[in-house]
């Protein structure tokens, strides 16, 4: 499968363009940034092509990975798709329902696959362990937390504009849906929502199977205090999600081995840009919530 790649950041860096050269399945076609210079830059680091012009990248290709800002992603994702490109996208899908829709109704219209990465879904331990749950009965609550140390001079992300912006809800709120939603079920209401210190956010679930779940979610946690955790309780005990050393790049590896065999199937990817509008509905209830103060349902 021929791809490009479209975004030159940090996580372009470190994560997509390492892996789309290692992948064996994969002809990694080019490069296309916002910057030029940043992407013949990132382009000649691993050996392929920088394009100015992305129609011109997506008329070479049959696939492109994004590493983009979600509001940047969106419009590039449905453009890509009504080129015939399958779409290796990050998450999240979008920052508004109406982006994302834009997104799923693009794929839908032109058949192509699509993968979005949640990071979590696509490490070898973690994966395992959603499934099993997944597949236990009497689940009564879950908790995740999030919490991350971003704005640091030691983090890659420090001067993500977005990130800034929009704060751990749509950073890292995505990774905390991706592992709750296929073992708890869909969610039927946002039932509360509130702001911690910085931009910590605290959130109450409702799932439609009857558990409820909470969520911390930060991007401005202390350094000592960083970390990712989930822990589930139910009729059967505790469970507690494994901590990985697999790293990104194989994360993104096995990713792309999802899109090659979604778009050889036909069959969907549970982390499809379908899921992905899902989670972008959720996050934009929350923030309504966050912003308003007032219940808002999700079904």
């Amino acid at each position: 499968m021929r791809i490009g790649l479209l975004g030159t950041g940090p996580w372009a860096r470190m994560a997509h363009a390492p892996a789309l050269v290692a992948h064996p399945e994969l002809d990694f076609v080019g490069v296309w940034g916002r910057r030029s210079e940043a992407a013949k830059e990132l382009a000649d680091e691993h050996g392929t092509r920088a394009y100015d012009d992305v129609d011109a990248l997506l008329a070479d290709v049959d696939a492109v990975a994004v590493a983009l800002p979600p509001a940047v992603q969106a419009g590039l994702a449905a453009r890509a798709a009504r080129a015939g490109c399958h779409l290796l996208l990050d998450k999240p899908l979008a920052t508004t329902v109406e982006q994302g829709r834009a997104v799923v109704e693009a794929v839908r219209e032109t058949g192509v696959a699509s993968v979005v990465f949640f990071t979590s879904r696509f490490l070898t331990e973690t994966e395992a362990w959603i499934a099993e749950q997944a597949g236990v009965e009497g689940w009564f609550t879950g908790r995740a937390e999030w919490l991350g140390s971003v704005f640091t001079e030691e983090s890659p992300f420090a001067d993500s504009p977005w990130r800034q912006e929009k704060g751990a809800l749509w950073d890292v709120g995505p990774h905390a849906l991706s592992v709750l939603l296929p073992v708890l079920g869909e969610v039927r209401e946002v039932a509360a929502a509130a702001h911690g210190p910085g931009d910590t956010v605290h959130l109450v679930l409702r799932h439609t199977g009857g558990a409820s779940s909470t969520l911390t979610l930060s991007l401005t946690a202390p350094p000592a205090a960083a970390g990712a955790g989930v822990e589930l309780r139910g009729t059967g005990g505790v469970a507690l999600l494994p901590e990985s050393s697999e790293g990104v790049v194989p994360a993104v590896l096995r990713a792309a081995d999802g899109l090659l065999a979604a778009a050889r199937t036909g069959r969907p990817h549970p982390c499809d840009a379908t899921f992905g509008l899902r989670v972008t509905e959720i996050l934009v209830e929350a923030e309504t919530l966050l912003n308003s103060g007032t219940p808002t349902s999700t079904a």
